[in-house]
């Protein structure tokens, strides 16, 4: 189920970056930039509440950042 709070960044097949919201069929914003795009991302997901989520080149999640309430504390 996916989590509207959330947000992804990934690189588009046109080699710019968009912002996505999980579950969201358009992107929520396109950059020239990673670092633009990302910056998006994790401003959205922290007035929300939600997680930001960066997929590197390979498509793998790179970093990811929680704000609000964190699903898996770390101990200790």
């Amino acid at each position: 189920m996916a989590n509207d709070k959330n947000y992804w960044t990934q690189k588009r097949p046109d080699g710019r970056w968009e912002s996505k919201r999980e579950g969201g069929e358009r992107a929520s914003k396109v950059s020239d930039t990673q670092a633009e795009a990302w910056a998006y991302s994790k401003s959205k997901a922290k007035e929300g509440g939600g997680e930001a989520f960066l997929k590197g080149r390979n498509n793998e999640i790179r970093e990811r950042n929680t704000y609000g309430k964190d699903p898996y504390p770390p101990k200790g």
